[in-house]
């Protein structure tokens, strides 16, 4: 403000007055870069060249590109985004965290994530909290999934909070207000975005002095990185190395409908999927038949041990003691460990069955027997201790790099917590952690397929319902049949109103080529 006012001083004002105005030296304007580079712990934190990055010449576990919000980095608005490029820069991994001016982030991909066409980042998080092309408001869908197909790396939305405190969100039951949900967590996904996540916002509301700075959720930012690095392990692990957990449901809950799903002939789809995994270089080998697969896992050892299911580890008390985080949450509600869910008595057990690096699992019942849903509208509750420490131990016991929900659909996604926004608070969140989850979802379900994005940190592969449905009558016929049902209804006494619906019948008959042509019909005649 103050080079302007020296500049409009200068240029307009004549004679005395601008001889008595003590103006100093006019600087010449700070142009910034329309598509940059912004690093805190550079001395002008802004540059344009990869090479003056620090840190660039020695990642380890390879290079995470962040999308910022230009508005914000030339404010100095950046404490959010310092935090999440600190938190990767802990993990190991170069980051190169760039922005575009406008509401398009297609240049600042074109110009930093890819060099002569070759991909050179292995992951994308955009933390602008806004579509990857056209913004808050609307997306250009088609043009997004054309530049996330060029890059073929995993892509994570995550968002700061705009329009509601961090204090807000955390004791808001619902997480996100609609309408942050629906800007930073719907729209994204029309991209194809994943894994919407928190990382900061405004610790408190605006004032007359105006809105107070962003800062960093510590926690969920350690969430997002967490899930960065499983990404990325992911796909730099060599497949014949890769151990990947499936899991198969009972639906509906607590039915004793072991490995069943909506619209989806679960074994036989598994034992494709297995023979899959085996022909693109995983270690497994899977059985000859759907029916030795079935019978695998759901008898088995069961009648050893007394049990729904082929048991595939145990977890003693102790160890589950030992290990679970969120233990007095499950002991408030199910009792002492292990439980009876699921239990002997003195240990949990883990349904399922093992081929080579891939492990087929049970996932535990809802908990009420009788009353599943239970679980979904009371906020303070928690799930048994079997399921807790059936998603324990695919993470941390058998190493999982990926899980794989299998069919329409499991209890996961509907743990008590918040709706969109989680915190660790949530048990969706606690339970599936940083694990990478992909979803097998039915097409003709999207509402609760969205649940399992936003709750579970899903990435859904949908597949088609059967093409089979009850004939019934259709085109003219549904007309036709409307009409004789309506004249059915009328009082034999209506000689008009008979009349009249029998000449409609007439010429909806003729029309379907069900009666040849002939005398008009009266209501005597019929």
């Amino acid at each position: 403000l103050r080079n302007m006012i020296y500049l409009l001083v200068d240029k307009y004002f004549r004679g005395e007055q601008k001889e008595s105005w003590s103006a100093g030296s006019i600087e010449l304007p700070e142009i910034y870069p329309d598509i940059g580079l912004y690093h805190p712990r550079m001395e002008n934190s802004i540059v344009e060249e990869i090479r003056q990055l620090p840190g660039a010449k020695s990642p380890t576990k390879g290079t995470v590109g962040l999308l910022l919000m230009r508005s914000y980095v030339l404010s100095g608005d950046t404490a959010h985004f310092d935090g999440v490029i600190d938190a990767l820069e802990q993990r190991g991994f170069k980051v190169v965290p760039a922005f575009a001016s406008g509401l398009d982030s297609r240049p600042a991909i074109d110009k930093y994530f890819l060099k002569n066409d070759q991909v050179c980042v292995d992951a994308v998080v955009s933390l602008t909290g806004f579509s990857l092309v056209g913004g808050p408001a609307y997306n250009e869908a088609q043009a997004a999934q054309e530049t996330l197909q060029k890059l073929d790396v995993p892509y994570i939305a995550a968002h700061a909070l705009e329009f509601q405190s961090l204090d807000q969100w955390r004791t808001e039951d619902r997480g996100l207000l609609p309408l942050e949900a629906t800007m930073m967590v719907a729209i994204p996904e029309l991209d194809g975005a994943t894994g919407p996540t928190v990382f900061g916002g405004r610790q408190g509301v605006e004032t007359s002095d105006g809105p107070s700075n962003m800062i960093a959720d510590p926690e969920r930012i350690g969430m997002l990185a967490d899930r960065v690095e499983k990404l990325i392990a992911l796909r730099e692990t060599p497949v014949e190395d890769r151990k990947i957990a499936i899991v198969l449901f009972n639906f509906p809950p607590n039915s004793g409908n072991t490995g069943t799903a909506a619209h989806l002939s679960v074994f036989k789809s598994l034992l494709n999927c297995l023979n899959a995994l085996q022909q693109a270089g995983y270690s497994l080998s899977p059985p000859d038949n759907e029916e030795t697969l079935k019978s695998d896992i759901i008898d088995g050892n069961a009648e050893q041990f007394g049990t729904d299911c082929n048991v595939h580890h145990s977890i003693s008390a102790d160890d589950h003691i030992r290990h679970e985080t969120w233990l007095s949450d499950i002991e408030a509600q199910w009792g002492t460990a292990p439980g009876r869910h699921q239990s002997d008595g003195n240990s949990i057990f883990v349904f399922g069955k093992q081929y080579g690096n891939v492990f087929v699992g049970v996932q535990p019942a809802f908990g009420y027997e009788g009353d599943p849903m239970r679980l979904l509208f009371e906020k303070n509750f928690a799930p048994t201790h079997a399921f807790s420490a059936f998603y324990r131990y695919l993470r941390s016991d058998f190493g999982a790099h990926a899980v794989v929900h299998f069919g329409t659909h499991g209890a996961l996604e509907f743990m008590p917590g918040k709706q969109t926004g989680l915190t660790n608070e949530c048990w969706p969140d606690r339970l599936i952690s940083d694990l990478p989850n992909f979803y097998v979802y039915a097409a003709n379900n999207p509402s609760e397929g969205i649940i399992a994005k936003r709750r579970a940190a899903a990435t859904t592969i949908t597949y088609l319902t059967p093409p089979v449905t009850q004939a019934g009558l259709y085109k003219g016929l549904l007309d036709l049949k409307s009409t004789i049902d309506r004249w059915r209804t009328v009082a034999p006494d209506s000689g008009e109103e008979l009349n009249r619906l029998a000449s409609v019948i007439q010429s909806q008959a003729l029309e379907l080529e069900l009666v040849s042509d002939g005398p008009a019909w009266n209501a005597e005649s019929t």
